[in-house]
């Protein structure tokens, strides 16, 4: 829904008066997956579509939660917020305010409006890039713009494991929160330490596309490759002592991986290891313009997540094939947590519409019905519009 649109509903819903507008984006991962909570580098970048919002402040402590994509509307009492299952997607926005009320920051009453274009289910991060507005929004209004950035990261990944109840590691907010315009971020999940890529992609362009097959995160076995990867760390640390699997080089890996007695654990380290490993080789080809090199990581992490880390089912796999089978596509993978949700593939640009045309039908052959595409740039990190 386009800004001026959104104002409408807004004074619709709540009258007339003073609108501050937000924007929030969505995210891509490049390259590093399931091992920002092994304590690995992953890059990603943050999307030029997202969500918007349009809020008023309240003289009460009544917070009205709205979205034109939901037709459940929540009002929220501040001095008294609980996480109620039958609030469903209010419930994320209600755990950043109560995380941050917990840690001492003013909040206010307030009406909000949301609207949000990215696709829900399809592993872009709609939960972080709902997170880190509401985070920013109570910032500008109630604490003087004075939260630094990495702090409402910080706060947004709290709010999800510990009152939305989803394990997730630090990756989603951090490039929502972060993004900066065609750059990518280098980021080690282990310290926070980051720096910023620039995406110059010349004659290709970045795709996603989405399986459309609906992926719902803490149902998934997300959790439970969490677990198999504590107990691989737990069989290494008898003969290595490390903090995380990612502190692991290959050849450390490599030598110390007999003692891992499981076949399915030994897989799981042994992705995340090497996962690592790719990242930083890909930041490097980012830099320095090779793109072929950077296309065919991420294809060896696709399979890798495919082989070793198994999370990436029919869809995703078909999704991936049917783009290396195209013309001018120099690499593909699953990106985001897997089990549905999105792929991306690096596609020369004067290729993208027969690339679109193959990749869909080749997958609707195989899956019953078609994939999505959107073309995204790389956009900036959660912001008010001014």
């Amino acid at each position: 829904m386009e800004l001026m649109d959104l104002k409408k509903e807004f004074v619709k819903l709540y009258g007339e008066g003073e609108i501050r507008t937000f924007h929030s984006p969505g995210r891509v991962n490049l390259i590093g997956e399931h091992i920002d909570y092994n304590g690995g580098y992953v890059f990603p970048c943050a999307l030029d579509f997202g969500t918007y919002a349009c809020v008023r402040e309240r003289k009460d402590r009544k917070v009205n939660l709205a979205s034109t994509n939901f037709d459940l509307k929540v009002q929220v009492d501040i001095d008294n917020i609980e996480y109620v299952e039958e609030d469903d997607w209010a419930n994320y926005p209600k755990g950043v305010m109560k995380v941050m009320a917990d840690m001492g920051y003013k909040l206010g009453g307030m009406d909000v409006l949301i609207s949000g274009d990215i696709p829900n289910g399809a592993g872009l991060s709609s939960s972080a890039s709902l997170e880190l507005l509401i985070g920013v929004i109570v910032n500008n209004l109630f604490n003087n713009g004075t939260i630094d950035q990495v702090e409402l990261v910080k706060i947004g990944q709290k709010a999800e494991n510990a009152f939305v109840g989803v394990n997730c590691g630090i990756m989603d907010q951090f490039a929502v929160g972060m993004g900066k315009k065609d750059k990518a971020i280098l980021l080690n999940c282990g310290t926070l330490d980051y720096s910023y890529a620039n995406v110059e992609l010349g004659d290709y362009t970045l795709v996603i596309m989405n399986t459309n097959k609906r992926r719902a995160l803490n149902e998934s076995k997300y959790n439970e490759r969490r677990a198999e990867c504590d107990e691989a760390l737990e069989a290494i640390n008898k003969v290595k002592k490390v903090g995380a699997l990612c502190d692991l080089t290959p050849e450390e890996f490599e030598a110390a991986a007999v003692k891992i007695e499981k076949e399915n654990v030994r897989h799981r380290a042994m992705h995340a290891v090497y996962e690592n490993h790719r990242v930083k080789k890909a930041f490097q080809c980012l830099n320095e313009g090779k793109l072929e090199e950077f296309g065919q990581l991420l294809t060896q992490s696709h399979n890798s997540l495919r082989d070793l880390y198994e999370v990436t089912g029919k869809e995703l796999d078909t999704l991936v094939e049917e783009s290396l089978r195209a013309e001018g596509c120099i690499g593909a993978r699953m990106t985001g947590a897997g089990f549905g949700g999105c792929a991306i593939a690096l596609v020369k640009k004067d290729n993208l519409e027969d690339f679109k045309n193959t990749v869909r039908e080749g997958y609707k052959k195989k899956i019953g019905y078609e994939p999505s595409f959107y073309g995204s740039g790389i956009g900036e990190g959660t912001r008010e519009l001014r």
